[in-house]
């Protein structure tokens, strides 16, 4: 989660570490706090620094006054940069109070006093929910007021807490309750979305995508340009707002449209054979890749012509994200930040892993009930695991009386299925942080 902190520290600043430990512990480490070199008001962008390096769950970007403000949300898109936002109401310390303000007044000191009234009503009026902004201040009677004068002119509630032990424990909770899994998603996509513009911007060549293109007379059927993958990229960025839906069928169609953007590329110019044809029809380099290409390929079939994936859930969504970019991009075997964000959405089997041996079983007894079933509907079984669940899709579809059929499972017992050769020497079991082993064991109880 990106935590806007608006802070002037106009009560002094004994200790840096003390400070942040009272706003963020149990939620962010700063055991490595360079206490005597650094301090939030000399240079606050080493708050944002230190979470990156350090690999926080949370990023905490510092502003120290209203002019730290307007130049934040001058150099980012605010919506989509910040899940929440914690305002100290005076910021009116070591500030330059010759400096225009944004209001027609001679009373520059009133207005830095009251600074973060402004801020709150100028990120309500930019769109950012009031719900997801709170207050943490000494100025406990000013507050009380802002919340009356609020309610009179029908402005959403206003969260504040008082800067004492019990106001920081409430306000430390106030945190964890913004970080829900409709958040977690939308920010492990943003950050994902960024990523990744960012890599093909360093080379073109990180577009795998272009692997998968029909072969005709030997030539691509079809261009990707690179402005037409960071057009896609942008609009998967956008494409769930900062406030979740409160009905859960409205989230419903929420997901239900991300994933048909998410899966549209997936055309019948693209083909998860032409990627075989490329690497001489040898599976045992890039088996990862075609196994996600595969997924995609389904996925976007059976979103365009049917619900049977619904009821649609932040897991899931997670899961078809992840392997998406895995296909269209070539990304390094570790994890990346924005794929640590998203593997948190869906559960962990045993850290260590397992044997092969273990799951062989469960892997044959999936196989077999998916025959079990394509013999029920008269369908041939001679063919690999893909393309039978795809059979069964076909049957059904459009069918009111046919069976019903977890499409989800068939997904994820597909990426087990179709690895299982490529398991036998133990890679999608190894003990490793590896992407595709971390992924194997984050999905493995939902698959069985």
């Amino acid at each position: 989660m990106n935590i806007l902190w608006i802070e002037d520290f106009g009560g002094g600043l004994d200790s840096g570490t003390q400070t942040l430990n009272l706003l963020f512990q149990d939620l962010l480490s700063f055991n490595n706090w360079d206490e005597d070199e650094w301090s939030l008001l000399s240079n606050p962008a080493y708050l944002q620094d230190y979470c990156q390096k350090n690999s926080a769950r949370h990023c905490i970007y510092l502003c120290r006054h209203y002019f730290d403000y307007e130049a934040f949300k001058t150099n980012n898109d605010l919506i989509r940069k910040i899940d929440a936002v914690i305002i100290d109401i005076r910021l009116d310390n070591q500030v330059d109070f010759d400096a225009p303000i944004p209001i027609n007044s001679q009373e520059k000191n009133k207005f830095h006093i009251e600074a973060g009234f402004y801020i709150f009503n100028d990120l309500v009026h930019f769109g950012f929910p009031s719900e997801k902004m709170s207050f943490m201040t000494g100025e406990t009677n000013s507050l009380v007021g802002f919340s009356k004068k609020c309610a009179q002119i029908y402005i959403p509630n206003v969260v504040g807490f008082e800067k004492s032990d019990t106001g920081y424990e409430k306000l430390r909770q106030w945190i964890k309750d913004q970080d829900v899994n409709y958040s977690i998603l939308r920010r492990g996509i943003i950050e994902g979305c960024e990523f990744l513009n960012q890599h093909i911007d360093q080379n073109d060549e990180n577009v795998q995508f272009r692997d998968f293109i029909k072969l005709e007379n030997n030539q691509p059927a079809i261009e990707v340009p690179v402005m037409e993958i960071k057009n896609y990229l942008d609009a998967l960025s956008q494409s769930l707002a900062i406030r979740e839906p409160i009905d859960p069928s409205n989230l419903n169609i929420w997901y239900r449209l991300f994933l048909r953007t998410l899966s549209h590329e997936w055309e019948e110019s693209i083909e998860t054979n032409s990627l075989m044809q490329r690497y001489g029809n040898d599976l045992s380099n890039i088996r990862d890749i075609y196994t996600f290409a595969w997924i995609m390929k389904m996925t976007r079939n059976w979103v365009a012509h049917a619900k049977l994936l619904e009821p649609l859930n932040e897991q899931f969504i997670a899961f078809l994200f992840l392997v998406n970019m895995r296909a269209m991009f070539r990304l390094p075997k570790a994890i990346q930040p924005y794929e640590q964000i998203l593997l948190r959405l869906i559960p962990l089997s045993p850290k260590h892993g397992f044997k092969f041996d273990e799951i062989k079983d469960k892997i044959e007894y999936a196989e077999r009930l998916v025959d079990e079933h394509l013999t029920f509907l008269k369908i041939p079984t001679e063919k690999h695991f893909g393309e039978k669940i795809n059979a069964i899709y076909r049957q059904v579809t459009g069918n009111p009386d046919a069976e019903e059929y977890d499409f989800k499972t068939f997904l994820f017992q597909y990426f087990w299925i179709n690895q299982k050769q490529k398991d036998s020497s133990g890679n999608l079991t190894a003990c490793s942080d590896d992407f595709l082993p971390t992924l194997a064991r984050h999905i493995y109880p939902i698959a069985f």
